[in-house]
C-alpha cells in the first residue's frame, strides 16, 4: 500500500460521494459515447447507492489521499445484476480515472474483504461486462465466473463469486 493513501471505512457523512463513484464505475469502450450523469438514477443502477448505509450488507471503504477521496468500494445485498442470494453482498468499486492502475483498487478490496469477514460474510459477488478488462483484476483477487447473463441494456455480463 502506498504510504500517502489511507484506506478506511466509509463514514456515514460521506455516503453522498457514492453518486460520483457509481457514475465513474460505468464501463465504457473507447468509442462509446459518455452517458449523461443522470443515468445513475435509472432504477437498475441507482439501487447500488439508494439509501446506502441503511441495509444489512451495506459495507464500504474509501481511499483517501491528501484529504480527498479518490476511490470507493462497497457492498450491498440488493436485487441487482450480481445478486446471488440474500446472504451474499454484491460489490461495486470505482477509482477516479487519474488514480487507476496504481494498486488502490487492490488495497481497497483487501480491506473490504477483511471487513466482510469480520461481519460474518462468507462470500461476495459482482457483475462485470465480459469485455471489461477488470475481469482479470477480479480474477486476481480470487473471484470466479459462475454464470453469464445479459444486463438491462443487453450487454453480456459475467456473474462472479469470491469465497472469503
Amino acid at each position: 500500500m502506498r504510504s500517502d493513501i489511507l484506506i478506511r471505512e466509509i463514514d456515514k457523512t460521506e455516503h453522498n460521494i457514492l453518486e460520483d463513484f457509481l457514475y465513474n464505475a460505468i464501463f465504457l469502450l473507447p468509442d462509446d459515447e459518455v452517458p449523461p450523469r443522470e443515468i445513475i438514477f435509472e432504477p437498475e443502477i441507482f439501487v447500488y447507492i439508494d439509501g446506502y448505509g441503511e441495509k444489512h450488507g451495506d459495507c464500504g471503504v474509501v481511499a483517501e489521499q491528501n484529504g480527498k477521496i479518490i476511490g470507493a468500494a462497497w457492498t450491498r445485498i440488493i436485487p441487482a445484476y450480481g445478486h446471488i442470494d440474500d446472504n451474499t453482498p454484491e460489490l461495486a468499486i470505482s477509482v477516479l480515472p487519474e488514480h487507476r492502475s496504481a494498486g488502490i483498487g487492490t488495497d481497497m478490496m483487501t480491506r473490504l474483504f477483511d471487513l466482510l469477514r469480520e461481519r460474518g460474510y462468507e462470500r461476495t459477488s459482482l457483475s462485470v461486462q465480459k469485455n471489461n478488462p477488470a475481469v482479470r483484476f477480479y480474477e486476481r483477487l480470487g473471484y470466479k465466473i459462475t454464470s453469464e447473463k445479459l444486463d438491462h441494456v443487453g450487454n453480456e455480463d459475467y456473474i462472479m463469486l469470491k469465497e472469503l
